[in-house]
């Protein structure tokens, strides 16, 4: 489905963002937006727990989004949390009333993932994107760095470190001096170190920088002129001298000094000089494109048929070497049991359809590591492998159903009993099953169907007849359902 008005939510780490646009044309034109400072990450304890002030700031602006948000499908909305909400222990307890707050689901996404969006967001946003790009952006608790041109990313890395993160780590009280700010520089020029040497032999023609930091950064050094045109390495050593000299970033007297970025202009300073000088840099444009844009973007591609998730399954298949002709079968006679069961929605743009699809051909790539147990390699590789498009729920998602596709089904007991991914997995391994001997014979008449307490499926004797192996596995498939508390009801034609 199509939509006029998108809108993308960023639950970063130091602000809240939300970002409606227009879509015109395949452009998207920002038409309102909204901020809260937050700083998510400075309720972070040393624990790894979110602390209740955290929440309730963060629910609070929730709230209000979600009265923006109010008269949006479902579909047109996306949102995703960062770096705090993916190391926090207690995210899942946040997730649960921020989702209430807003009205939407909530995506927790990787650091790569991030990096990617933003590119895609910055890369919208300049003026010849043909030329190669290395984008800088400075959140409150990490920093991605990305290497891309076109709108193509090269090389992707998200390193844990962020202007919040490091303001209470280094400046606690806000005080300011030379030994806490060269400790901070030099913490993070030790990050640095571990990407620097690979980002400098792929090489980049620009620097840009994008987010709250970097714009804090360039309207400093632009209205107090220290540079007259974004961010240059003088410029930034005359503002750390100025931060220096006034103890604390709320003594500092500049024009374009930001109340909400005072508590982590130092930390964010210190990450920005020592970019600088691990990547020698002399000068850094600003772009105004950041995630929520990247996030509007990637909406964009879904709808238009251009799903990096799709081309991430592609890779991973070829990858893996899978075997096509065999993920092939399984999808399609496991889409044909779901629109069966849930009639309508066996269409592969329907969201549980596209998810029993990508399962479907994904559920052998453990074989490539071993083939005894190779359905538990699958689920290991899907749900903590680097897979472009798909938030941690979704191959969280794609993880289980990959895992229950054989073998004991009790392992998919932490879904929820009403959880549609019951429906999912009854799909999956009855195609599993019904395609063992993995070759192109006809299969025996089978219909899907639900019952009061769980699922029939309906056969055709005398296709059965010829297959005693098929028979007697759909019966012990019976007793698994049976195993959970579940029905898998077996009727034969006569």
């Amino acid at each position: 489905m199509a939509y006029d008005l998108i809108a993308a939510v960023d639950l970063g780490s130091n602000s809240f963002r939300l970002q409606v646009g227009r879509i015109v044309a395949n452009q998207i034109y920002p038409l309102d937006g909204l901020k809260e400072s937050v700083r998510l990450a400075a309720g972070l304890a040393p624990d790894k727990r979110l602390d209740a002030a955290a929440q309730q700031r963060g629910v609070e602006a929730l709230s209000r989004f979600g009265e923006r948000l109010r008269d949006f499908d479902p579909g047109a909305v996306r949102a995703v949390a960062t770096n705090t909400l993916r190391v926090a222990k207690n995210a899942g307890e946040f997730l649960e009333k921020a989702e209430v707050a807003l009205g939407f689901p909530i995506e927790v996404i990787a650091g790569r993932e991030e990096a990617r969006l933003i590119y895609l967001g910055v890369a919208h946003t300049l003026a010849n994107p043909q030329t190669r790009q290395l984008v800088v952006d400075i959140g409150g608790g990490s920093t991605e760095f990305i290497i891309g041109q076109n709108i193509d990313p090269i090389q992707l890395e998200s390193l844990y470190m962020g202007c919040v993160s490091y303001s209470l780590r280094f400046f606690p009280d806000g005080r300011v001096d030379k030994r806490a700010f060269k400790e901070a520089e030099l913490a993070a020029r030790r990050e640095l170190q571990t990407i620097v040497h690979a980002y400098r032999e792929t090489g980049w023609d620009e620097a840009i920088g994008s987010s709250g930091t970097a714009k804090a950064i360039v309207d400093l050094l632009e209205l107090n002129g220290f540079s007259d045109n974004g961010l240059t390495r003088d410029g930034l050593d005359k503002l750390r001298d100025e931060l220096l000299h006034a103890g604390e970033a709320s003594r500092m007297r500049l024009q374009g000094l930001r109340a909400d970025r005072i508590p982590v202009l130092p930390g964010g300073l210190a990450i920005m000089s020592a970019v600088f000088k691990e990547f020698g840099l002399e000068r850094m444009a600003f772009s105004e494109g950041a995630l929520r844009l990247g996030v509007l973007y990637d909406q964009l591609g879904r709808y238009h048929h251009d799903d990096l998730r799709e081309a991430t399954v592609n890779r991973f298949m070829q990858r893996y070497e899978v075997d096509r002709r065999q993920a092939s079968r399984v999808a399609h006679t496991a889409l044909d049991l779901f629109n069966q069961i849930v009639p309508g929605s066996g269409e592969t743009e329907h969201p549980d359809a596209q998810f029993l699809v990508w399962a479907a051909r994904l559920h052998e790539v453990g074989i490539s590591v071993a083939h005894s147990s190779y359905h538990k390699h699958s689920a290991y590789i899907i749900g903590n492998a680097d897979m472009p498009g798909f938030s941690r729920r979704d191959q969280a998602r794609l993880s289980r159903l990959v895992l229950a596709h054989r073998g004991k089904l009790e392992r998919a007991q932490p879904l929820r009993g009403e959880a549609p991914e019951w429906t999912l997995i009854l799909c999956l391994r009855t195609a599993v099953v019904l395609h063992r001997s993995r070759d192109d014979q006809p299969l025996p008449p089978i219909s899907a169907g639900l019952t009061r307490h769980g699922f029939q499926l309906r056969l055709g004797d005398c296709g059965l007849e010829a297959l005693p192996l098929t028979a007697a596995t759909l019966e012990d498939e019976a007793q698994q359902w049976a195993g959970i508390g579940s029905e898998l009801r077996i009727d034969r034609d006569a």
